[in-house]
């Protein structure tokens, strides 16, 4: 190789190396969070636990779930780079610390935190048992079946259909955009988890789903507590109809290991679906134990 071609040859190496570099920072330097605007003045954000949905009104800020403090310490960062309107009211759509546990970092600063009855007392249940009474802030405000006030040119509506992934989920609905937090009673395309603990019921999860396929409408957009990979954490009716199909497969499928005298331990080890679904991968023995034990409960 001649001097010139050298030269070239190590220009380019030495270039390709710092545009990898700078790429890497690049990439390093990113927010580990991500917020996706659905309307002009509801988003969602996502980082780590479930799913948080925000409003943006000139009365103040609406924020359905928290994850966790690190989590809502980001979002209330950027939140107030849009706008300088104070915190009016926080939502729990459960208790389950990846909605919840970062109500904290709204103490102080948010009106109210509301959520349903049942889901006020599963999250005092859970601190007390952890002794983590002092890391929490509970909700001040709760319902029992329906829940409405007008928030800036908003309706926000909660219902609550009955027991499902745990015995206090809230559908959360912002009417005019029509727009639905679910919660965790749809895990769109991953195996759920099932809080029996704090009263879930598979059998009526599948009503509850039946129900919101019936109050709301196909041009409702529904905002999911989790998803699997590939997935995305919006969608249409037709997820919901899908999970409660899926539901229904799994406790038929149970009912029939049960008749044939499966133990519990045996009928766990299950690894494939004899159902063609497109849940799949981890997390699979979740749902059947919670199947197994409602099934076998007395």
């Amino acid at each position: 190789m001649n001097r010139k071609s050298f030269l070239q040859s190590t220009a380019l190496t030495l270039g390709a190396l710092a545009f990898q570099k700078s790429l890497l920072a690049g990439l390093l330097n990113q927010p580990a969070w991500k917020i996706k605007m659905l309307t002009a003045d509801i988003g969602i954000f996502t980082e780590r636990g479930g799913t948080i949905l925000f409003y943006l009104s000139k009365e103040g800020i609406v924020v359905v779930d928290t994850q966790f403090p690190d989590q809502s310490n980001h979002l209330i960062e950027e939140l107030k780079k849009k706008t300088e309107k104070p915190f009016k009211l926080i939502i729990n759509t459960h208790h389950h610390g990846d909605h919840s546990s970062g109500n904290i970092a709204f103490k102080g600063i948010a009106e109210h935190v509301l959520a349903h009855e049942n889901s006020k007392i599963n999250q005092q249940t859970v601190a007390k048992n952890a002794k983590s009474e002092d890391k929490q802030l509970f909700p001040d405000q709760t319902f029992s079946k329906t829940w409405r006030q007008k928030v800036g040119k908003e309706k926000i509506a909660l219902h609550y259909f009955g027991a499902g992934h745990t015995n206090g989920d809230a559908l959360i609905h912002f009417e005019h955009a029509n727009i639905v937090h679910m919660g965790d009673l749809v895990f769109n395309r991953r195996h759920p988890f099932v809080d029996r603990s704090a009263g879930a019921n598979m059998k009526n999860w599948m009503t509850v789903l039946e129900r919101a396929q019936k109050k709301f409408s196909k041009k409702t957009t529904f905002v999911y507590g989790h998803s699997a990979v590939g997935y995305e954490i919006t969608g249409s009716s037709d997820d919901l109809k899908a999970f409660q199909e899926y539901i229904g497969n799994i406790l038929e499928f149970t009912e029939k290991e049960i008749k044939a005298g499966k133990t519990k331990d045996e009928f766990i080890k299950t690894t494939v679906l004899p159902f063609e679904t497109q849940w799949k991968g981890d997390g699979l023995q979740r749902p059947l134990m919670a199947a197994y034990e409602e099934l076998t409960a007395k």
